[in-house]
C-alpha cells in the first residue's frame, strides 16, 4: 500500500482489496474512537471516565494498524526514490504495469464478491466510474505551501487513499502539493529535518481525515454492499484513464509495454489465487 500510495494514479486501497485486507483494514480504523479523548479529560474529575478511556484503547486493533503502518513507512521512506527514477526512466513501461494491476484488481473484486447484475449495481458501477475518470482528469490546481494548506490536503488524500480506484498522491498532484511533499519526504530520508513540520502537518491532517471517513466506508459496507462494492469497481475501472493516457502521450516499444500490463496482471492473480487458497484452507 505505501509503495502504491506514493505512485500518482494507483491506489492503496486497491492494493488493500487484491491482498484481501480491505474491510479488516476499515474495521481495525473505525476501532479508533474520538471518545477516547473526551473520556480521558473527563477522567480528571471522575475516575468512572478514566476506566471507559481505557476501555476504548484496548478495544484499538493496535496488532493490525501498527503492522501496516510500519509496512507503509517503511515503504515510503525505500522507494520515494526508486519510483521516482522508474518514472522518470521508464514511466511508459511503469503506468502498463500499472494500467495490467488496476484492471485485473477490478476484475478480481468483481467475481470474489459476486454481486448480481441489476440495475442498482449497474447504476452506481457507472456513478463510480465516471466520477474517476473526471477527477483523474483534473488539472493541478495552484495552492501555497503553507502548514495549514498542507493539513487540508492531509485530510483530502488520506480519505482518498482507502478508496480503491483514486489515488491519494494524484489528489495530491491535483491539490499542486505532489511535488512539495515528495521533497519532503525526500529531505527525511537524508535525515534533513528542516521541513518535519510539514510532514507532522500533513500526517495529523490524514489521520483526522481518515478516522472520520473510515466510519462513513464501514457503514456504507455493512448496510449496502452491493452498491458500495459496485461503486467501487467502477473507481477503480475509471482510474484507469490516467496511466492509459501517459501510455498514450510517450509511446514505447508496443512489445515490452504489454508485457509490463501482463506482468500487473499476473502478479495480481497470483496474489488472488493465494489468497483464495489461504481461505479454504482456514475454512477446512
Amino acid at each position: 500500500m505505501g509503495s502504491a500510495d506514493i505512485i500518482p494514479g494507483v491506489s492503496g486501497g486497491t492494493i488493500a482489496l487484491i491482498t484481501g485486507i480491505y474491510e479488516n483494514l476499515i474495521d481495525a480504523i473505525k476501532s479508533i474512537d474520538f471518545k477516547i479523548i473526551l473520556y480521558f479529560f473527563k477522567g480528571i474529575f471522575d475516575k468512572n471516565f478514566l476506566t471507559k478511556s481505557k476501555d476504548k484503547i484496548l478495544e484499538i486493533k493496535f496488532k493490525f494498524l501498527l503492522t501496516l503502518a510500519i509496512g507503509i513507512i517503511v515503504a515510503f521512506l525505500i522507494l520515494a526514490n526508486v519510483l521516482g527514477w522508474l518514472l522518470e526512466v521508464y514511466p511508459t513501461y511503469t503506468y502498463a504495469f500499472f494500467f495490467g494491476l488496476i484492471l485485473s484488481s477490478a476484475f478480481f473484486v468483481y467475481t470474489t464478491s459476486k454481486i448480481p447484475i441489476k440495475i442498482s449495481s449497474l447504476f452506481f458501477l457507472s456513478i463510480g466510474l465516471l466520477s474517476s475518470f473526471y477527477i483523474v482528469g483534473l488539472q493541478t490546481i495552484q495552492t501555497d505551501h503553507s502548514i495549514l494548506i498542507v493539513f487540508i490536503a492531509g485530510i483530502i488524500t488520506f480519505c482518498a487513499m482507502i478508496l480503491p480506484g483514486l489515488s491519494g498522491a494524484f489528489i495530491l498532484l491535483i491539490l499542486g502539493q505532489y511535488s512539495f511533499m515528495l521533497n519532503v519526504l525526500r529531505d527525511i530520508t537524508r535525515l534533513d529535518l528542516s521541513s518535519i513540520g510539514f510532514a507532522l502537518s500533513y500526517t495529523l491532517g490524514g489521520i483526522i481525515g481518515i478516522l472520520a471517513f473510515s466510519r462513513v466506508l464501514s457503514y456504507l459496507l455493512k448496510k449496502h454492499r452491493e452498491i458500495t462494492l459496485s461503486f467501487i469497481i467502477g473507481l477503480m475501472i475509471g482510474a484507469l484513464r490516467k496511466p492509459g493516457e501517459l501510455i498514450n502521450q510517450n509511446p514505447e516499444n508496443l512489445i515490452l509495454t504489454f508485457t509490463s500490463a501482463m506482468f500487473g496482471i499476473i502478479i495480481v492473480a497470483l496474489v488472488c489465487s493465494y489468497e483464495l487458497k489461504f481461505k479454504k484452507t482456514i475454512i477446512k
